[in-house]
């Protein structure tokens, strides 16, 4: 079990599922990961939690109305955890990228919407000492976020100035790939590949894994729960990935690791 009561700065720390039917996508995950919610009310709309064994593993809202009428699909949100959301801010508009959502107090936290110069969208969550505790990195939570991009040189080159990550061929899998490292660690924190020909409508964005005990058996269930399977394949020395369009679209993907 992997529990953070402070997430680790500059590392990803928070799925969020931006959905255009919270009550839907709720009885989606809960039956497909065990989970359960807790809806916490605002002005603007429900922000529920989403817990296993009462722990946070993610959260989701419901998209605004004029959200929905600009065109704007059902998508998750990965969060990186900052010690400082402002000055990351500040950074990203200086290397190129965009500030969607200026940093703003959510309750004892502060976070902000970016997107990187290729059009990534991202977020930044700057903890307090009082952030509630987070599953990372095991059975049925985050364990792995993807970067699309249409240009690996331009995305390391923005991550690396505003992480500090440290970029790594990896020629492991059937295309090229790099793996992005915690500067002041060995371990991997997330990854990269380019969006080909063959990808079709692919935007740049970034995807986040759960982990799995079986991913043909949780593929299955998607598929039986409405959502479209779009590809399941073997990664050697990595594990069984299944990548899924969940009811509404909104992309992700499931691992069995190889070592589990």
């Amino acid at each position: 079990m992997s529990v953070f009561t402070a997430p680790l700065v500059g590392t990803f720390c928070w799925p969020e599922l931006c959905s255009a039917d919270a009550a839907a996508s709720k009885k989606f995950y809960e039956s497909l990961f065990g989970w359960e919610h807790e809806d916490h009310h605002m002005p603007e709309g429900d922000y529920s939690v989403f817990k296993m064994e009462g722990e946070g593993v993610g959260a989701i809202y419901e998209m605004q109305p004029d959200r929905k009428r600009a065109g704007v699909h059902p998508h998750w949100n990965s969060y990186v955890a900052v010690a400082d959301a402002d000055h990351i801010a500040e950074q990203c508009a200086f290397l190129g990228g965009k500030v969607l959502m200026q940093p703003f107090e959510a309750g004892a936290d502060r976070m902000a919407n970016l997107e990187d110069p290729l059009g990534a969208r991202f977020s930044i969550f700057e903890a307090s000492r009082q952030t509630e505790p987070i599953r990372l990195n095991e059975m049925g939570t985050l364990c792995w976020t993807e970067l699309y991009t249409t240009d690996f040189d331009q995305a390391v080159a923005f991550y690396s100035a505003l992480f500090g990550w440290r970029a790594e061929p990896w020629e492991g899998g059937p295309m090229p790939y790099v793996v992005f490292h915690h500067n002041e660690q060995e371990s991997r924190i997330g990854g990269m590949l380019e969006i080909t020909d063959e990808m079709h409508a692919t935007k740049p964005m970034w995807e986040p894994y759960f982990q799995v005990e079986d991913a043909d058996a949780t593929a299955q269930q998607a598929k039986q729960m409405g959502a479209k399977v779009c590809k399941v394949f073997d990664v050697p020395k990595i594990g069984r990935i299944a990548q899924i369009a969940d009811p509404q679209g909104a992309m992700l993907a499931v691992i069995h690791p190889e070592s589990q």
